[in-house]
């Protein structure tokens, strides 16, 4: 499973497994590996195209812009625009010009049905399995229509161990919204949270885009252990803490296969 981990006060040094502890039920793990993974990343740019988001156009490529030159090498950028459709704004590239000028394609119109965008692009990355996997999500964390459940979508992120990040646009519900559908900042929340991802304000996207592919090439580490049960057909919970002075995130679930 995928881990960030960084020291408060960063001096460069290598995380060790020593430093670190895995529960999975709640039962501490004896950990196989832990080591830095420096390789290259997929990001895809998930950007709400939808007609009453909280943020213009201009913020949005403003948002996607940063990304594209903010990259490390090897790094490569997919963007996704979507509302009641997910459309590839920017095929696989670390081309910034080209990205740029892609961006022109995003418009805004129709409802966001970000649940079954992340769940599509969640399916398009299935086959970049063994890669360092992430979705940047830009959004409010409206949705309004997806077929796709949000515990579903969340489940299969999961499930293939890929990281959300959230740049969060203003709330347009302004907390309005109906009981049986999950509130747009919990969704923030939750896909940053259990996917072990962060959230940045989209009023700031250069410290976003700067936090984010730092972290992905600096501070990542994969870890392994072989599960003391494995419950057939569970859900198992997942906590990774780190010693005194180390900072660690991960997934908080493993979905059953």
């Amino acid at each position: 499973m995928s881990v960030v981990a960084k020291r408060e006060k960063d001096n460069g040094a290598a995380i060790t497994s020593k430093q670190v502890a895995v529960f999975d039920n709640g039962v501490q793990q004896d950990i196989k590996n832990f080591s830095r993974d420096p390789s290259p990343a997929r990001i895809v740019l998930l950007v709400d195209n939808s007609l009453t988001l909280r943020a213009d156009i201009d913020r949005l490529e403003d948002a996607a812009r940063e990304f594209a030159y903010e990259i490390f090498e090897g790094d490569k950028l997919l963007i996704v625009g979507y509302d009641e459709q997910a459309e590839i704004v920017s095929d696989w590239t670390d081309n910034a010009k080209a990205i740029e000028a892609s961006l022109k394609g995003f418009r805004k119109k129709g409802e966001p049905h970000l649940f079954d965008a992340l769940y599509a692009v969640s399916d398009a990355l299935r086959p970049l399995s063994g890669q360092k996997r992430v979705v940047v999500v830009i959004s409010d964390g409206l949705d309004r229509g997806s077929k796709t459940s949000f515990e579903q979508t969340l489940a299969d992120l999961q499930l293939q161990d890929i990281t959300v990040y959230c740049v969060q646009a203003p709330d347009r519900t302004r907390g309005a919204i109906r009981r049986d559908v999950p509130k747009p900042k919990q969704v923030i929340e939750k896909l940053a949270e259990a996917t072990g991802g962060a959230i940045f304000p989209i009023d700031d996207p250069r410290t976003a885009a700067n936090a984010v592919c730092d972290e992905l090439r600096k501070s990542r580490y994969v870890l392994s252990y072989l599960p003391s049960s494995r419950p057939f057909g569970e859900t198992r919970s997942l906590l990774v803490l780190g010693n005194e002075g180390i900072i660690v995130r991960a997934k908080t679930s493993q979905p059953p296969n």
